[in-house]
């Protein structure tokens, strides 16, 4: 019951064992091809998403991410493809051949079934890291799985030389894109996917403590006057801040109004000279509301978010 090694179709060898789960080079290639040709509709898939969230004031500097980042994808595909197939692809290959060894019947289900393993391991890891919610990240990492997994599977049945299983892996990657497009279009047109509103506030709903979880605070009271504890501001104009920072941290009293820019917010003045004057804008939703302000470069700057204590 050890380890093997067999010829498979095509001259193909590959190491097979009565009870322990393996892959061949095969293995890795098709995984990888698979997960970088899913990439391109997987991205549009994203955008499509996004566009009914809140992009909190970097829509034209996102615009310009993205431009810069197709530029980027003949190298950036591959290597995304590389981490898709080793932290998702392969372990859910061994997840199936070990559950097909043990249970037996079709492999085809358990290849469909296995990226769960892996997604739900990566899912745990970044919610313990306050990084991505579980269930979002179950979801997204598992969808991300299955087609690599399952390529896998089919290619080894098939034992396609390496120039073959790329030309496939291209040509199904486009249909992949014109699909998510399409269903894009259609979704967006059907109102499946609203374009997000900012919720309206009134003065008596801006009223209260927000905080960010990570030690800043800012109370609001009725009467305009402002409390804050370690929050970020602008920078004041013509200070050595100014020019080697985003933002400054700042604790102490002030005052504060409503003050609409190209969304409503508040306008917050803070006394002692530490900071500027500096625009939180309403974002979230009317049941969930936040404050925020982009410090910084649209493309590459600090997001600070407050929501209600």
């Amino acid at each position: 019951m050890g380890w093997e090694e067999v010829l498979g179709r095509g001259g193909t060898r590959e190491r097979s064992g009565g009870r322990r789960p393996v892959w061949s080079g095969g293995d890795l290639g098709a995984a990888v091809a698979v997960a970088t040709a899913q990439l391109p509709a997987a991205a549009l898939l994203t955008f499509v998403d996004r566009s009914g969230r809140d992009d909190y004031g970097a829509g034209n500097g996102g615009a310009l991410g993205a431009a810069f980042l197709l530029f980027l994808a003949p190298f950036l595909l591959p290597l995304l493809g590389v981490a898709q197939a080793l932290l998702l692809a392969l372990p859910s290959v061994v997840a199936a051949r070990l559950a097909g060894r043990r249970l037996g019947g079709p492999s085809w289900p358990w290849y469909l079934a296995a990226p769960l393993v892996p997604a739900a391991l990566w899912s745990a890891v970044l919610a313990s890291l306050g990084a991505w919610p579980f269930t979002e990240a179950l979801a997204v990492l598992a969808a991300l799985g299955v087609l690599p997994t399952l390529g896998v599977g089919w290619v080894r049945r098939r034992a396609l030389r390496p120039s073959a299983l790329w030309w496939r892996a291209a040509g199904g990657s486009f249909v992949l894109a014109v699909l998510a497009f399409a269903g894009g279009v259609l979704a967006s047109g059907a109102g499946l996917v609203p374009q997000y509103e900012p919720p309206r506030l009134t003065t008596a709903q801006l009223t209260g403590v927000w905080r960010d979880g990570n030690g800043a605070e800012l109370r609001l009271r009725v009467d305009g006057s402002a409390e804050a504890v370690g929050l970020p501001a602008e920078p004041a104009a013509f200070t050595d801040d100014f020019a080697a920072t985003e933002y400054v941290v700042c604790t102490g009293s002030g005052t504060w109004a409503p003050h609409r820019t190209w969304r409503d917010g508040v306008l917050v003045e803070l006394d002692g000279g530490c900071g500027r004057d500096t625009q939180w804008s309403v974002g979230g939703s009317a049941d969930r509301p936040q404050l925020f302000v982009l410090f910084g470069d649209p493309d590459a700057g600090t997001l600070r978010i407050l929501r209600r204590g």
